[in-house]
């Protein structure tokens, strides 16, 4: 079973505003609301590529249950936890005549320490072996930046494997304990390193470093260069399947989710790194952060090229 964790969930709205001019009046042209957060966002593309997924999740006020309520329509599963407040609604503006992408987003709630440690005694009792666990997204006001890593270690010991999307302090603390795969982008990755990860050869040793601090797996996403996977056992450079771009809002959530419903299924090397780029790039062709159907990403399959390195 899947399970997804989101502690900092939002109501993705994705407008359309042709020409976006600071100081004046800009009207939107059409507009999407979809249920958001990177856990959500998993839990979404899950379900579309034909798995099943339990969605844990903070969630607070009116715009809480309606994210509650969209989750339910779409079959996928939440156990909700009630915190006070009001869950935070993003915006995002498309401009398809100056091809920008601008991002608003709100802090949400609140949470305390001990909210948060209810939430975590219940879904370390749910899980264990053959389960797996994803932690993604930022955290909320309140939560401290060794969050991830207390979670991680928690689950670990049920004997569930714990993938991690995290970013900044929040990933440097998590990887301390272990996690069975983390995906972050070069860029993300180069930062904490401190340094500039700027050929496949460089990426590549970024990650075989991440491995001999303990991640099992570690997939580097690189935008238009593609994807680097690396373990213990092998180094692959992914090539990037080459589509229209609806959106690029969660599409790294989607080659997370992609990654975790393979494990759950038992594919192999090859049928996984097809599927998570294939995943990927249906995916960015989606506008907002809706998961692309299932024929869409078979249908990319054979598009997708990779090497070992």
């Amino acid at each position: 079973m899947i399970y997804t964790v989101t502690l900092n969930p939002a109501l993705d709205k994705t407008a359309t505003v042709n020409e976006l001019t600071l100081d004046m009046v800009n009207r939107i042209s059409e507009l999407r609301v979809d249920p958001g957060g990177k856990g959500i966002n998993v839990s979404k593309v899950v379900k579309e590529l034909g798995g099943e997924s339990r969605a844990y999740a903070l969630l607070a006020g009116n715009t809480g249950n309606t994210i509650k309520n969209m989750l339910a329509d779409l079959s996928i599963d939440c156990r909700a936890f009630e915190v006070e407040g009001e869950t935070r609604a993003n915006l995002k503006i498309i401009d398809p005549v100056l091809d920008t992408h601008t991002d608003i987003n709100e802090p949400g709630p609140e949470v305390t320490d001990e909210l948060l440690d209810q939430m975590l005694a219940e879904l370390a009792a749910q899980v264990g072996a053959g389960d797996i666990v994803v932690l993604s997204g930022s955290l909320p006001r309140g939560a401290s930046a060794g969050t991830y890593k207390a979670w991680v270690a928690a689950l670990k010991q049920t004997g569930a494997k714990v993938y991690l999307d995290a970013d900044d302090d929040k990933l440097v603390a998590g990887i301390e304990a272990g996690p069975n795969l983390i995906k972050p982008n070069e860029i993300e990755l180069g930062a904490m390193l401190g340094r500039k990860l700027d050929t496949d050869e460089k990426v590549a040793e970024a990650g075989r470093e991440m491995v001999a601090r303990g991640v099992e797996r570690v997939v580097i996403s690189m935008g238009g260069a593609g994807a680097m996977y690396v373990t213990d056992d092998y180094v692959i450079k992914a090539d990037a399947v080459k589509v229209p771009v609806g959106s690029t809002v969660g599409a790294g959530d989607s080659v997370v989710a992609s990654l975790a419903y393979a494990e759950a299924e038992g594919l192999g090397l090859e049928d996984t790194v097809r599927l998570s780029m294939a995943t990927g790039a249906a995916n960015v062709m989606q506008t907002g952060t809706q998961a692309a159907p299932r024929d869409l990403v078979d249908s990319l399959l054979d598009c997708v090229s990779f090497r070992r390195m």
